[in-house]
């Protein structure tokens, strides 16, 4: 009794220290960007002027920079992952070919965000940046400005695209695991498919670990930074397409950070990460009430 009244303790002290560290990253976030709060007020959000030069700051473009190339990252992903997670959690559960999907899907997972930030601006951005030469005149009959830059939003999108693949997969795989084998022989009794198992069974009773894989991919995507950084193009304006080059919030941080000589500069810099902290709860706690919702639907 004396172990475990311990045991409870140390577990529920450790819950108290977690949510003690967020609280105090809000507080220091919140205490260093009250100059710019007090200076720019709500506009901060909503301007889209970002000069340190005269001193003008605000966090729109960066907010959406971060949000188009974590949810277009999202969806390029998501096919991929989920093929991989049905291949590996259902048709190939064991053997030796399972084992080697399986050791790139951790190998991935595994390499350094700036080795992928090399591997988008050696391969990626030549590629891109021949396919934006290709669409220019098709561009030009939709009144869409397409320059071959090469760096942009899509560029830094299919990096992280290639990078939250594994973050999806491995969760949704061992999800895709844990349905129990008496479901399945049922439907297999009653007729069904391969196909038709996988579509209404397996995925069905799986969702709310495949959605909670989904959601750790984004928040990677949103938080990534030296990646993103070496091939999204760090302009601070407003992205007008995919093909145009944009700043993240994470990007424009590791970018300025060190250069910011004023302090009006350097708590503007602190707003942008008060900024995407705030996107990164809100998106976990909507993220989390589905996951609630799905479990009880299921």
């Amino acid at each position: 009794m004396r172990r475990e009244r311990l045991f409870r303790n140390l577990v529920r002290l450790a819950a108290w220290l977690v949510g003690l560290n967020v609280l105090v990253i809000s507080i220091t976030l919140f205490w260093s960007a009250l100059p710019t709060l007090r200076h720019f007020g709500p506009g901060f959000l909503w301007s889209s002027h970002w000069n340190p030069v005269t001193d003008e700051f605000g966090a729109l473009p960066f907010l959406a920079g971060t949000l188009a190339t974590s949810f277009l990252a999202l969806a390029l992903s998501l096919p991929l992952s989920l093929s991989m997670a049905i291949l590996l959690g259902e048709f190939l559960r064991g053997g030796w070919l399972s084992n080697v999907f399986k050791s790139l899907v951790d190998l991935i997972a595994a390499v350094p965000s700036v080795i992928f930030g090399y591997w988008g601006l050696m391969v990626l951005v030549p590629w891109v940046r021949e396919a934006e030469m290709q669409l220019m005149p098709l561009g030009q009959r939709l009144g869409i400005e397409i320059m071959p830059y090469g760096v942009g939003v899509l560029t830094a999108a299919l990096v992280l695209a290639v990078m939250i693949i594994p973050n999806t997969a491995a969760i949704a795989r061992e999800v895709l695991e844990l349905v129990p084998r008496d479901l399945k022989e049922a439907a297999y009794s009653f007729g069904a498919t391969r196909y038709e198992v996988v579509r209404s069974v397996i995925v069905p009773y799986a969702r709310s670990g495949i959605f909670a894989g989904i959601l750790l991919s984004l928040g990677r995507a949103l938080g990534e930074t030296m990646a993103v950084t070496m091939v999204i193009g760090n302009t601070n304006e407003m992205p007008v397409n995919l093909f145009a080059p944009a700043n993240t919030m994470a990007s424009v941080i590791a970018n300025e950070l060190a250069e910011a000589t004023t302090t009006i500069h350097y708590s503007s810099l602190v707003g942008v990460g008060l900024v995407l902290f705030l996107v990164t709860t809100v998106i976990n706690f909507i993220g989390t009430y589905i996951i609630k919702k799905m479990t009880v639907q299921a």
